[in-house]
């Protein structure tokens, strides 16, 4: 089915859920989801998008595809991309997208400048889980204190960076409890993009 709508509304109706329970879960009137349904409403924030996601028990990219240009809110929408799927051990999925000629379905970018992102499944990652969506913008090197998307040892990982007082740079996450690292310019790892934003499913 083509447009987000149609595609709302047949989510909705494979749940065995009327409009009106529905918009409880989202937390909406079900007017609202029937303006969604019909496409009077073209402009669905994101928070609302991912709560949909919860409520009708679907990923983002089965409920957003190419025919959703239009779903993102209109101040966020600067240009266009696809919903990556990361995987740990095939590398950072937007190198892979510039050589690669496959059918990926393309998005209006959350954030400007940023990727689009997704763990594939049956993956998960420290701070990003399956069924969540993150805009990562590429990146090489520290930037400030936050999530960063690193390479090492060949694996993807995702990991809160901070830099110390003292000029070095600790890395933490959930399976990793504070490592500080002496060369913030030669880490033992790659750093290829910065998470700026993220919106979890739950």
């Amino acid at each position: 089915m083509d447009g987000l709508g149609p595609r709302i509304k047949q989510l909705r109706l494979q749940a065995g859920m009327s409009k009106a329970a529905l918009a409880r879960r989202v937390g909406v009137s079900d007017v609202t989801i029937s303006y969604w349904e019909s496409g009077t409403i073209k402009q669905i924030g994101h928070e609302r998008l991912v709560a949909l996601t919860s409520a009708l028990n679907c990923s983002i990219k089965q409920l957003l595809d190419d025919d959703s240009l239009n779903a993102i809110s209109a101040t966020s929408r600067t240009s266009s991309t696809a919903v990556l799927s990361l995987q740990a051990h095939l590398g950072v999925p937007w190198e892979q997208q510039e050589t690669e000629t496959g059918g990926m379905s393309t998005l209006q970018m959350l954030t400007r400048d940023c990727h689009l992102v997704t763990p594939a499944e049956n993956e998960s990652f420290d701070f990003l889980f399956e069924g969540d969506l993150a805009a990562i913008a590429t990146c090489d090197r520290f930037q400030q204190d936050g999530l960063y998307l690193l390479e090492r040892e060949g694996l993807l990982q995702i990991q809160y960076l901070e830099h110390l007082a003292s000029g070095r740079m600790r890395v933490s996450g959930e399976q990793l409890q504070g490592v500080t690292v002496e060369s913030v310019r030669h880490p033992p790892f790659r750093i290829v993009g910065y998470v700026r934003a993220r919106w979890c499913r739950q």
